[in-house]
């Protein structure tokens, strides 16, 4: 097949809706915080991450690589919905692999001094006393680790990786990566039997330096190396220790992509001949081998390629994967080089049907496909914490576990994350959200979802709108959440003079009876956005703009509008919209909603009670009118075990009094609705997300809720899409 015809096949594919239902589904079960291994007297601000990750032979218990820690953390799962901290194994320098056979761990350990002075060893932990018993010096920086199938050998990338500071990180850079090959005896590590295997002369791109990245066998004893940077895949026999295949791993053009980091997903770009430079390797029988190219030096091809043991392409995934992951929300326009970077690998069999599942590094996915022997057939996507690498399949148990690597709390956000996922019967919980495909076969492109509304008619139907993550092109979406997962529909570009409207921050949208909408957007003076009210057209053109009063600008902070509702029609049609936190002139743990009088022109407004969680911030996040109520959505900025309040709340029509701006101003009293935080850690058994964002109650009185999944920029780029039932229960 001609590599214009099979990616014109995967990009068709690609267009297909997402499964709704299947007779089994991969499911998210269990989430373990890495930081819940620290020790009792560590500061629990204390830098971790889980990056590659393993199970014992019986399953019960994972075992991974914490780098940042210089530790080997093991995790109990004997009950996998309730993963248990086993604690760590401190080591002097830094995992960056790990296997098990039998009672033992094999672990590579870097020690290197610099880039320069490489150096590591491979480093046996007993699992039953947590205690290091012996250690190979490996003569280099080992990455991946792998253990044949019979137990006889392991194979170790020594990588030697370059220094990306040193002349622009070009290669070649010495000394020279190669692959050891180490011999079992009696499940002990034979350090004297440790071979190396020269990998040099054999790419092209740096033949001295071939910087070997990941290892894997296969049944016959056969090592798969992948040398990223060189762009290049070995495959080494490791009772002989010589080199029985190699070859270039190609390029691949990719167009209808985007290319740009510009604040909009705009699938319209083309990659010219890009390398693939693949991270991960698993192979899929004996003479086939699957990668994932990640790209690491001068390319990056989005997605994974099958080969056979010879180097013939037998499947080019294209963009396919990509645009999965773009209708879920989860395309990272802020890490748009190279795109999702597809970077860990799992293959293995549940039930009789072999499953090939590829981990999206910047999308912060896994995706789930059966092999065929032919084209892989695309299953369904799992939701996984920040940047997945890792991956460990248990069959025997049904379970999928993924190693999410990114420790974010030095910002105060997600932790590094273990998940557990579990085939069973049923649909797949998530996405609960997804996009529909062009004619052209991409995807919309959506995320950071900030605002919602009901259609006034159509029960099912919601709008919502997009904040300024997408600055260059504020969006007004159509949701028919009729469907499940829900479907976006339409996508209606905020347009202001015939081009996508800029200096927008849109964080919430009510009809404006004309077929068109009001729209709140959050302003930022430093940025010089400006806070206001927007009145656009069905088309999403902007033909009015309204700013806030000067008198309220005077003490103006850079938490603004978070939700605009309307109440009353006519003459006395009235816009009321949320200020998410205190401004200069609110008392403490207060904050405004906003009275608004198109007609008259007149601004008013009352003040609203918050309630305090003792640690972070508090505020709204979006206003919805009905049935004599204002219905808001008050939040703290936290986080998983931090989270504590996510509130619906309502306040009573008959005692929304606003007072004009400048005097004193009515405090209003508010009733809880719902406590949204048992919503939220049952909606897929992640953590609790902080963004909830939007509410909306349809013409037949059902409930919906919204989080913001900030672009997938330092977050997991889940989207929650809630059905909470009907208004009149949710108490």
């Amino acid at each position: 097949m001609s590599r214009k015809l099979l990616l014109l096949t995967t990009a068709l594919a690609a267009s297909a809706a997402f499964p709704a239902h299947a007779d089994q589904a991969f499911n998210r079960i269990a989430t373990f915080p890495v930081a819940a291994n620290l020790p009792k007297d560590a500061d629990k601000a204390t830098l971790t991450s889980s990056e590659i990750i393993t199970a014992t032979e019986d399953g019960m218990t994972l075992v991974y690589s914490d780098s940042p820690l210089g530790a080997v953390g093991f995790i109990d799962i004997a009950d996998p919905k309730a993963p248990k901290a086993q604690g760590i194994v401190n080591i002097e320098g830094e995992p960056t692999s790990v296997t098990v056979l039998g009672g033992k761990v094999f672990a590579g350990i870097n020690t290197s001094k610099s880039k320069q002075e490489p150096s590591g060893n491979l480093t046996v932990i007993d699992v039953a006393s947590r205690k290091i018993e012996a250690s190979c010096d490996l003569g280099g920086q080992p990455d991946s680790v792998a253990l044949s199938k019979d137990g006889k050998f392991l194979a170790v990338a020594i990588e030697n990786e370059r220094d990306e500071e040193l002349n622009d990180g070009e290669l070649p850079q010495l000394p020279a990566g190669n692959l050891k090959i180490v011999a079992l005896k009696d499940g002990a590590a034979d350090c004297a039997s440790i071979r190396t295997i020269d990998l040099t002369g054999i790419a092209t791109v740096a033949p001295k330096d071939p910087e070997p990245e990941f290892v894997a066998f296969n049944d016959a004893g056969e090592i798969a190396v992948t040398l990223q940077e060189n762009n290049h895949i070995a495959i080494v026999d490791a009772a002989s220790g010589k080199i029985v295949s190699h070859f270039s791993a190609g390029d691949v053009t990719l167009e209808n992509v985007d290319t740009k980091k510009d604040g909009a997903l705009s699938f319209t770009g083309k990659v010219e001949n890009a390398p693939r430079e693949p991270d991960a390797v698993k192979w899929l029988d004996n003479d086939r081998l699957v990668v994932a190219n990640e790209g690491d030096y001068k390319g990056g091809a989005r997605g994974f390629t099958i080969f056979s043991r010879t180097g013939e392409v037998l499947f080019e995934s294209g963009p396919s994967f990509e645009y999965k992951a773009a209708a879920a929300g989860h395309y990272p326009d802020a890490r748009n080089k190279k795109g999702i970077e597809p970077e860990g690998l799992e293959f293995a069999s549940f039930g009789g049907q072999n499953y090939i599942f590829v981990a999206a590094e910047r999308a912060s996915l896994i995706g789930v496909y059966k092999d065929t022997g032919k084209e892989p057939e695309f299953v369904q996507l799992l939701p996984s914490g920040i940047g997945p690498e890792g991956l460990v399949a248990i069959p025997s148990r049904n379970l999928l576990v993924t190693a999410n690597e990114t420790d974010l709390v030095e910002d105060g956000l997600a932790r590094s994350h273990v998940m557990v996922y579990e085939l069973g019967d049923g649909a797949a919980a998530y996405p609960q959200i997804v996009s529909s495909f062009q004619d052209d076969g991409t995807p919309l492109g959506w995320g950071a979802l900030s605002g919602l509304v009901a259609d006034a008619k159509e029960a099912g139907k919601l709008y919502a709108v997009s904040d300024s993550v997408y600055r260059s092109a504020p969006a007004i979406f159509t949701i028919d959440a009729t469907k499940t997962p829900a479907l976006i529909t339409e996508k209606t570009i905020v347009t202001r003079d015939g081009k996508p409207a800029q200096k927008l921050d849109l964080e919430g949208l009510a009809h404006d009876g004309k077929g068109g909408f009001w729209l709140a957007s959050e302003g930022r003076t430093d940025k010089l956005t400006p806070h206001a009210i927007f009145n656009v057209n069905a088309k999403g053109e902007i033909k009015e703009e309204i700013a806030l009063p000067a008198e309220l600008l005077a003490h103006e902070t850079r938490f603004g509008l978070e939700g605009i509702t309307t109440i009353g029609e006519g003459d006395e049609l009235t816009l009321v919209m949320a200020i998410q936190r205190e401004w200069a002139d609110d008392p403490k743990g207060q904050v405004k909603l906003l009275a608004y009088k198109p007609k008259a022109k007149e601004w008013s407004a009352v003040r609203y009670p918050l309630e305090a969680t003792g640690k972070g911030w508090v505020g709204l996040s979006e206003i919805t009118a009905h049935d004599g109520k204002l219905y808001v959505i008050e939040r703290d900025n936290l986080i998983a075990d931090e989270a504590v309040n996510k509130r619906i709340y309502s306040v009573a029509l008959y005692g929304f009094k606003p007072a004009k701006l400048g005097g004193e101003l009515p405090l209003v009293e508010k009733a809880l609705v719902r406590d949204l935080l048992p919503d939220l850690k049952a909606a897929t058994n992640g953590y609790v997300v902080d963004k909830v964002e939007g509410f909306a109650i349809d013409a037949a009185g059902e409930a919906f809720v919204v989080t913001d999944n900030d672009g997938v920029d330092d977050s997991s780029g889940e989207t929650l899409f809630i059905r909470l039932g009907s208004v009149a229960k949710l108490n």
